[in-house]
């Protein structure tokens, strides 16, 4: 296996995260503008926040989630490359990680239901510690 094809995954999710800014100020942008908000008003968080619908919010929330645990997925890969990991199941994993983010996302925007979306972000994690377990096996005890 190649880097590439172990870091394809994160190619994946980093377009992914690009996605989501492109849908936040889609739909930020518009919800401003009715809402007349001055953009010098949003300088601050949460200080306009109420005075927008709550799936404008959840893009916004959003897009900050795919900036705060999938950094360790990132980290996790390249760390794997760099190493040289031939490992067929931590990139499977990695698809899988990857899928359950956009999924996550999704219903974070689209279905607003905290449950789902809790158990995708349980199923994610449990998967990111699966991937580090396979790095630390090959690593300290192989």
């Amino acid at each position: 296996m190649t880097p590439v094809e172990l870091l394809t995954p994160v190619l994946i999710l980093i377009c992914w995260t690009l996605v989501m800014w492109l849908w936040m100020y889609a739909t930020r942008i518009p919800a401003m503008q009715a809402a007349q908000i001055h953009p010098d008003e949003a300088r601050h968080p949460h200080t306009y926040g109420d005075r927008l619908p709550p799936n404008v919010r959840a893009a916004a929330d959003n897009y900050n989630h795919l900036h705060e645990q999938p950094t360790l997925f990132y980290a996790l890969m390249l760390f794997a490359a760099a190493t040289g990991s031939t490992s067929s199941l931590l990139l499977n994993l990695a698809y899988l990680y990857v899928g359950l983010r956009v999924v996550h996302s999704l219903i974070q925007v689209l279905v607003s239901k905290v449950m789902p979306r809790f158990m995708i972000f349980v199923i994610s994690t449990l998967v990111l510690i699966g991937m580090a377990a396979i790095e630390v096996v090959r690593v300290f005890l192989s």
